[in-house]
């Protein structure tokens, strides 16, 4: 079933515009959840504020927005303020500007959205602004109120649709310099060998690569409790010896990378 779209608008670039919806490219509502019970009454636990000071709950209506300006001083900031710096929920996307895509670092990129046409008038207009940022590999830079907030946003071809990414801002991204000046160039008979590994251990991506375990561990764990209706606590597994020990600190790395692929003879590619 398609997904709802909680988003819709118009993709503008220049005088050319058309109609889209947006829908999240992520979910996380099949994650198990589980609520925080009363082991006694079986009921379900219910959080509330209490003032440190007092140790007395505090009413909804007495809550309020504090800025630490010291240690026992905060500045409190009413939902007035926050009207007065408040962004206009616009429904446009108004490119900007366009970068290449491999400009973009991959620490900046949050959220991802699937964008597509939403009516048969601007269907046209979308693929066309769709295939030429494809053909010459660029990606849209705009900016847009989701989730409440402004965001910077990078647009790029996906397929038959487009890939709308919120980004991180500036500030919460940290500099990368990677391995230090000094680490020693790689040897060539190493580096073979390392290529011939990734070859022999090389497959077609698929879905099932990142399942989770531990998700369908809950559910199974979850259904047999539901059969039983017991609350005895599930015997926990004992862990697995290890086929041979841990590695350590390689000494001959040329070794060490022809003993697996030795290893790795027999298995399927």
């Amino acid at each position: 079933m398609a997904q709802r779209a909680f988003w819709k608008g118009w993709l503008k670039l220049s005088l050319v515009t058309c109609r889209v919806a947006m829908t999240p490219a992520t979910t996380e509502r099949e994650k198990v959840r589980f609520h925080t019970l009363n082991r006694e009454t079986g009921s379900r636990v219910v959080a509330r504020y209490v003032d440190e000071t007092t140790g007395k709950a505090v009413d909804e209506a007495d809550e309020a927005r504090g800025y630490q300006t010291g240690d026992d001083s905060y500045l409190l900031i009413e939902d007035e303020d926050l009207e007065q710096i408040a962004l206009e929920s616009a429904r446009t996307i108004d490119i900007e500007r366009f970068v290449p895509r491999d400009g973009i670092g991959w620490a900046y990129l949050d959220k991802p959205h699937y964008l597509v046409p939403d009516d048969a008038v601007g269907a046209e207009a979308f693929a066309v602004i769709r295939s030429a940022m494809a053909q010459s590999g660029m990606a849209a830079l705009a900016r847009l109120v989701l989730y409440r907030r402004e965001r910077g946003v990078m647009i790029e071809p996906r397929e038959r649709g487009l890939v709308l990414w919120t980004l991180r801002y500036g500030d919460e991204v940290r500099a990368f310099d990677g391995a230090p000046p000094d680490a020693p160039k790689p040897d060539k008979a190493a580096l073979a060998l390392v290529k011939k590994l990734i070859a022999e251990r090389t497959q077609a991506w698929s879905p099932d690569m990142v399942e989770d375990p531990v998700q369908q561990g809950l559910l199974d764990l979850i259904a047999a409790k539901a059969r039983s209706k017991t609350r005895k606590r599930p015997a926990r597994k004992p862990d697995a010896a290890p086929s041979e020990a841990a590695p350590g600190n390689v000494i001959d790395i040329m070794d060490a990378l022809k003993r697996s692929l030795a290893t790795g003879k027999g298995r399927k590619k």
